[in-house]
This record gives structure tokens, C-alpha cells and sequence, in this order.
């Protein structure tokens, strides 16, 4: 599926509105279409994303992945692994309730993130979520488990 296909439409639908409109109308939403291309391309890929996780809870046995190469995303259906297996519980698993956070970032880190996201076909909540069960379960690893200033990890600097 070529996501250009659906942002080029989203922009002449733009475009064909503002139409109506005198030379300047019609110059900003030629420039407005521009300028939000990729972010309707990643918002199209949080919905297929969110979309993939919604049916892979209902089959059950199976999960949806959602991959992205360029402009283009791809699904595929994939057996779910073994039950017991020895996957470690997500952070969700062990918590339980999912609250929402506001998390405020860069422009430059945020760009960057949503760019991994999409190249690793998930929304950025999604991605971000995944990078702090990560980093979690890591410092757990690492630190025993303690969360005190003592157990504190160095600061990243390859963001």
C-alpha cells in the first residue's frame, strides 16, 4: 500500500477546496497541503498501527505487523509465539492501568522519534511506550531493580 497515493489525495481534496477561493486562498492551501503531507502519512500509519493491534487481539492466535520501506507500508499475519514461551511480560502487563502522560520534547528529538516510529511501523505513542518498557526493564536488569539516585544511569548522549 503506497501511502503517497492517500496524502496526494488528502491534498488535492485541499487544494480542490480552497478553489473557490482568490489567488491567495488558493496559494495557502497549496502551501497548508505541503506542509502537512507527512504528518497525514503519520498519522496513516498510527491508524494501521493501531488498527494492526485492535485484529490481532481479536484472532487471538495471530498478530498483524505493520512494516514501512519508504512511502510504502506492508501487513503481514504473522503466529502468535507459544504460550509460556520465555517472553518477558510487557511494562503494561506489569503495571495493569494505562494512564496518559504530556510529554514535551524538542522539535528536533520529537522529529527523530517520529521518524523511528514510522520506520518501525508504529504510532509514536506506541514507540515510546516500547522505549520506556525498554529502558525499564533494562535499569531493572542492570541496577537491581532500584530506582533511587544511586541507581541512576548515566545520561544518554547519542539522542
Amino acid at each position: 500500500m503506497n501511502l503517497d497515493d492517500y496524502t496526494a489525495r488528502l491534498r488535492a481534496d485541499l487544494v480542490a477546496a480552497a478553489a473557490l477561493g482568490d489567488e491567495k486562498t488558493r496559494a495557502t492551501a497549496e502551501a497548508l497541503a505541503t506542509a502537512v503531507e507527512s504528518s497525514a502519512r503519520l498519522m496513516l500509519l498510527a491508524a494501521l498501527s493501531d488498527l494492526a493491534a485492535e485484529v490481532s487481539t481479536a484472532l487471538g492466535d495471530r498478530t498483524v505487523h505493520v512494516s514501512v520501506r519508504g512511502a510504502d507500508a506492508a501487513v503481514d499475519v504473522r503466529p502468535n509465539a507459544e504460550a509460556g514461551a520465555d517472553t518477558p511480560p510487557t511494562f503494561e502487563e506489569m503495571t495493569g492501568d494505562i494512564s496518559r502522560v504530556t510529554l514535551r520534547l524538542v522539535e528536533q528529538l520529537k522529529s527523530r522519534a517520529e521518524e523511528a516510529a514510522a520506520q518501525s511501523g508504529q504510532s509514536l505513542n506506541s514507540w515510546l511506550s516500547h522505549a520506556v518498557s525498554n529502558t525499564l526493564r533494562d535499569q531493572m536488569r542492570g541496577y537491581g531493580g532500584g530506582y533511587g539516585p544511586s541507581s541512576k544511569p548515566e545520561p544518554r548522549t547519542d539522542i
